[in-house]
Parts: C-alpha cells; sequence; structure tokens
C-alpha cells in the first residue's frame, strides 16, 4: 500500500506476566467509614451483643422474645409468674351465680347453655378425635337430677356436633320444664340414652373412651350421695378404668378444703365460673376453667384473677 504498518500489526510477544493481587491482612487499617453510618465496634466493647448495656438505643432493656412457659411479661416490667386462682367457697359460688342472674340479668337456660358448652370444648381439648383409642370417638355422660345434670346434657349436646358420639346415662329425669328442653334438644339429634347402667364396669371400658362426670356437681351433699340413682353411679364410677371428665366438682367429693375426696379420681376437672374449694385436692391430668362469660367487674368484686384466655376461646388450662 507504500506505508508502514502499525506497531500492533507485529509479532505477537505472547502472554505477559499479571500482577498478583494483594489480600488485605488484619494489620491493614480500616478505611474510613462513609458519613451517617457508625463505625464498626470490636466484640466486647459497649453496645455489642457480647456486652450490651442495659437500657441503651441499640439493645433494648427487654427482649421482646417468647418467655419461659407459664411466665406473664408485662410491657415494660419483669417475667414474673402469675398469681394462683384462689378457689371459691360454695357460698361465695353461690353469691355470684346470684348476681349473674338478679343484676347481671342472666338467664338459668343461658348459663347452663355456656357451662355446657365450654365443658365439651374442655373434653375437646382434652381428648382430640385423633388421639382416641378407639375407631369410634364414644363417649358417656352420666347425669343427674339437678343443674349440673342439666349441664351435662347441653355438653352431650355440644359434643355431638364436634362430631363426637356421646351416649346419656339420664335415670332420675328433672320435672323442670328446662331440663326437659334440654333433654328433647338431645333426642331429636339422635343421642342414645341408656336404659340401665351396666353393673358389669368392663362393658363400659370396652364401649367408651371416656366418661363426663355431671351426676352431682357442686350442689353435691353426703346425703345426697348415698340416693338412687346416685349411689350406683358413683359406685360404677369408681372401678371404671377410663380417664373421668367431672364437671365443676367431682361427684362425691365433700365440699370444703378439708372434705374427703370419695373413690372417685377424676382425670380432667372443668372449674365454671371459678374453682371449688374442692379443687385444692384435684390431682388430674388437666384442669380447665369455665368462667370467660363471668364480667370483668364481677370479677373484682369476688377477687377474680384467671390467666388470660387464648384467643377465643371460652376456657383456659389452670
Amino acid at each position: 500500500m507504500g506505508w508502514e504498518g502499525p506497531a500492533a500489526w507485529g509479532p505477537n510477544p505472547g502472554p505477559q506476566p499479571r500482577t498478583p493481587t494483594r489480600i488485605p491482612s488484619c494489620s491493614d487499617s480500616i478505611p474510613a467509614v462513609p458519613p451517617g453510618l457508625d463505625p464498626p465496634a470490636p466484640l466486647g466493647s459497649p453496645g455489642t451483643a457480647g456486652s450490651a448495656s442495659p437500657g441503651s438505643p441499640r439493645f433494648p432493656r427487654y427482649r421482646r422474645d417468647p418467655g419461659p412457659a407459664g411466665l406473664a411479661f408485662p410491657p415494660g416490667g419483669r417475667w414474673r409468674r402469675p398469681r394462683p386462682l384462689r378457689p371459691r367457697s360454695q357460698a361465695e359460688a353461690e353469691a355470684m351465680e346470684k348476681e349473674l342472674l338478679e343484676d347481671y340479668r342472666f338467664g338459668r337456660q343461658q348459663l347452663i347453655e355456656m357451662c355446657g358448652h365450654a365443658c365439651a370444648v374442655a373434653v375437646t381439648k382434652a381428648f382430640p378425635l385423633r388421639s382416641l383409642r378407639r375407631r369410634q370417638p364414644t363417649l358417656l355422660v352420666a347425669c343427674g337430677p339437678a343443674q349440673n345434670g342439666a349441664v351435662g346434657l347441653v355438653c352431650a349436646r355440644h359434643l355431638r356436633s364436634f362430631d363426637y358420639e356421646p351416649t346419656i346415662f339420664y335415670p332420675k329425669r328433672s320435672p323442670d320444664p328446662l331440663h326437659r328442653d334440654f333433654t328433647t334438644q338431645c333426642e331429636k339429634m339422635d343421642i342414645p340414652f341408656l336404659s340401665y347402667l351396666p353393673t358389669e364396669v368392663q362393658l363400659i371400658n370396652d364401649a367408651y373412651n371416656a366418661v363426663v362426670d355431671a351426676v352431682l356437681g357442686a350442689e353435691g351433699t353426703q346425703g345426697t350421695e348415698g340416693t338412687e340413682p346416685c349411689a350406683a353411679i358413683l359406685a360404677t364410677l369408681r372401678h371404671v378404668r377410663i380417664p373421668i371428665v367431672s364437671l365443676d366438682v367431682p361427684s362425691g367429693w365433700l365440699p370444703g378444703p378439708a372434705g374427703g375426696s370419695g373413690d372417685i379420681s377424676p382425670d380432667v376437672l372443668v372449674s365454671l365460673a371459678a374453682p371449688k374449694e374442692v379443687a385444692r385436692r384435684f390431682r388430674g391430668r388437666r384442669h380447665f376453667l369455665a368462667g370467660r362469660f363471668v364480667p370483668e367487674e364481677l370479677r373484682r368484686k369476688f377477687g377474680l384473677s384467671p390467666p388470660e384466655y387464648p384467643g377465643s376461646d371460652c376456657v383456659v388450662a389452670l
């Protein structure tokens, strides 16, 4: 072309050696921190996780992590264990019920309905369907002639709606129209009624997963315990080997902190409104309180301080 080619057109000089990249060492000085950022603090200095000073803005004084089981964490306070719920005497329980009926205008049917529903929920928590030892979720509900028996009838009806298969033994039916209504509701829901209680206890053990004790309750006394048909029911319940769920007060237990506990040892106790004094002698597996329906002002008046009910549950484990 009449002109010399550029130098790049010359022979290929081959690969050139590269300068190795130097890795910074620990002895190098820390570069300046951009404005607006805090410089990193060495371990062990104040403000680090190793030695955080309480109340510092970087590390709050109290952590919001879930605390140990059974401890309450008030905002800005210290870990504390909730106060035990003091059991109520029979006189206090009757006074509380009287105020609910007269001052707060609760009806008897309304109270029995709320108590029976809460008892059924407690049974489902103590014996979930998948945990039952038998394929059929059968339960035996023994009801007495007084108010505790009516609570048992309502409990059986709600258990039926919770996909359990309750069977009711209600030998002495109350003439109270309210009790007759509860009985009719159970019959309309195809809940079977036993005409007699098998004297052979093994038949009960083989047929049912648990027994709901709604025979006497808090109104039971020593004289009532020895009368029929309560005496025959208690004689059978003393020998069953399947779990017993007692409503409010185990049948046959005398009132008062020093009363006798009979021979019935329930596995689960469901206290209504507030634990009774006999609850001090309870040594079963689970104890539930069904008292969320009690107004807050009435709780303060009678000195009730129950644990916080979880979510929308109507019962709480004690």
